[in-house]
């Protein structure tokens, strides 16, 4: 769980919320109609069915806060070299069955089969190139909604002040009038500024990283397939790792444990 997140959002709406005191008076169901039914509509025209109900799956990963796998990874990867070494790449076979990662998983079986480095080069950056575009829908979809929400509050501002202008002899109804045109635009700020740009910024994030992540077992499975030196692959993976979480140089070259392969006593 990302604490980051939920302490982010809880202040805003806490700030907020003392901020404007009596609650009651920002309570407007005619202007949350117009702006959360009208960015949903236009969410709905502008992107099809299947990438919009993802979008649960989009604040999920928001939410969650995955630890780092870049030593794990660096594991891994010196593993397979040492095995590929010793005993050849069909040696490294039977750990593909206990690899859980997709794109790692995928990298194995094509070193396994034997493909040339610059064809296994070739087909995994296709995979980061389409993992890449998946984030970007994600992220499209957010700054959509960011830019339809203030739209929205703005269409109701006008609706407000046409009911308001078109009512001017009775004065109980300028009052709700009023009320809808300007509480329409605060509604589309909030959901913009609040909701949906924090989210889509941390999407960006979270993306980065993961690319980062198959990058770096790109290189390493290229590397092996390429018949490099365990230390010289040790080296060019921690290159993907900021300075403080890179192995101490006192350490030996191949000190790695692999979380599948704990010893049994």
């Amino acid at each position: 769980m990302d604490f980051a997140t939920l302490i982010g959002l809880f202040c805003s709406v806490v700030l907020v919320g003392l901020a404007i005191g009596d609650p009651n008076n920002f309570i407007n169901i005619p202007g949350l109609c117009i702006v959360l039914g009208g960015t949903v509509g236009a969410v709905l025209v502008n992107y099809p069915v299947r990438v919009v109900a993802r979008t649960g799956a989009v604040i999920r990963k928001v939410l969650s806060n995955p630890p780092s796998r870049t030593a794990q990874v660096i594991g891994q990867i010196l593993e397979i070299s040492l095995i590929a070494r010793r005993e050849g790449l069909l040696a490294v076979e039977p750990l593909i069955q206990e690899e859980s990662d997709p794109f790692m998983r995928k990298g194995m079986q094509l070193l396994v089969d034997g493909l040339e480095p610059q064809t296994i080069n070739s087909i995994m950056e296709s995979e980061i190139a389409g993992a890449e575009g998946r984030h970007e829908v994600g992220v499209e979809m957010l700054s959509s909604m960011a830019a339809y929400a203030p739209a929205m509050g703005l269409i109701g501002t006008v609706i407000g002040l046409v009911q308001m202008l078109g009512n001017m002899k009775d004065p109980g109804t300028i009052g709700p009038a009023m009320a809808v045109a300007l509480l329409t635009t605060f509604y589309g700020a909030i959901l913009a500024n609040l909701v949906c740009l924090p989210i889509c910024g941390k999407l960006k994030m979270r993306s980065r990283e993961e690319v980062l992540l198959m990058e770096m077992q790109l290189s390493g499975i290229v590397g092996v397939a390429k018949g490099e030196n365990p230390r010289i692959i040790k080296e060019m993976l921690e290159t993907f790792q900021p300075p403080h979480e890179r192995a101490s140089r006192t350490e030996p070259p191949y000190a790695f444990q692999r979380q599948s392969r704990t010893s049994k006593p």
